[in-house]
């Protein structure tokens, strides 16, 4: 072993009464930087700053719960009790099921302002690595995933017992940090997807990269991991095999955007029953309008309705120009 990465965490930031955990700041910072790379190609793509922070609200809240959920499914042992569940702030979440349940509550918002699914994911995609990595220094500064013994060199020595780390770690053997590694490999993604922003061949291939990439080293690292196993395989690997099984198949045979989520190319009134509200609300008063101006025409002489239109669709009690002020 050539030496290993030594330093004491820090678990909890003692503030008067409180107790702030640098694991919660890192998952937080995370959060609003990836979030704030999303802005820029949401303007491009026309949509308006106010949607996207209303789903990014929904996003967060999704997060929260799905990374909760995934994490007392695949833990369900380690609580003796059901109020014990909903202690969040003792720990326990899952990465992956923070973003499946990020992606499924915003779903039903993108379907009722009839944006594109896959448009915006793509969006999403370098500001979820990117929330990896700010994310992972979180769990370094804690010494959270802290995995099985290893003589390594990036291996992390575990600090003596007077020490708290927030993963069992035995004092004076090294381990696998799996959260530095997380860090390392999530990069070289971030830097791929911004390269490949330009490059897209359709939509939903930005989103699918990372589901396919970030899958790959999700079930390489979780082999070096402590964890519950099923089938010889953790929670999250089992999660990371599936996404991974889809998107390198699509990327690999069916290379189109996927039918499903298109809501930008529906018509009015065909994506639920709030969609596109205030479209639809436009949409209305301008049939209107436009019926009154039919309906006005009709009423008029043939050589009025033939003057009005040469007019530019003036409407008929607007006033009209002197025959001098006509233009040529």
């Amino acid at each position: 072993m050539l030496g290993a990465i030594s330093y004491d965490p820090l678990v909890h930031i003692e503030l008067g009464p409180l107790s702030i955990s640098p694991h919660g700041i890192g998952i937080a910072a995370g959060f609003l930087i990836g979030a704030r790379l999303l802005l820029p190609r949401t303007r491009r793509l026309g949509i308006h700053d106010d949607d996207v922070y209303s789903m990014l609200s929904r996003a967060a809240i999704g997060a929260i719960l799905g990374a909760r959920i995934a994490y007392v499914v695949n833990h369900a042992s380690d609580f003796d009790s059901f109020i014990d569940v909903f202690k969040v702030w003792e720990g326990g979440i899952s990465l992956l099921g923070g973003f499946f349940g990020a992606i499924g509550f915003t779903v039903p918002a993108m379907r009722r302002r009839r944006l594109s699914f896959w448009k915006l994911m793509d969006g999403c995609a370098p500001g979820m690595a990117l929330g990896v990595v700010v994310g992972r220094i979180g769990d370094l500064v804690v010494g959270d995933h802290l995995g099985k013994t290893t003589d390594f060199f990036l291996g992390y020595l575990c600090p003596p017992n007077s020490v708290e780390t927030a993963s069992p770690c035995t004092p004076g053997t090294v381990v696998h940090q799996t959260a530095f590694y997380d860090l390392i490999l999530t990069i070289p993604l971030l830097l791929a997807l911004l390269w490949l922003r330009r490059r897209t061949r359709f939509d939903g291939f930005l989103i699918m990269v990372f589901g396919a990439w970030y899958g790959c080293q999700r079930i390489l690292e979780d082999f070096l991991r402590e964890d519950i196993r099923r089938f010889g395989l953790t929670g999250s690997q089992m999660t990371a095999l599936a996404t991974v099984t889809v998107t390198l198949s699509w990327l690999a045979f069916a290379r189109h955007t996927p039918r499903w989520g298109r809501w930008d190319e529906l018509p009015p009134g065909r994506a639920g029953p709030d969609a596109g509200h205030d479209l639809d609300e436009d949409n209305e008063s301008d049939d209107a309008l436009g019926a009154l101006d039919d309906a006005e025409l009709a009423r008029q002489p043939a050589g009025d309705a033939a003057a009005a239109d040469d007019a530019g669709d003036v409407r008929p009690d607007a006033p009209r120009p002197e025959p001098h002020e006509r233009e040529d």
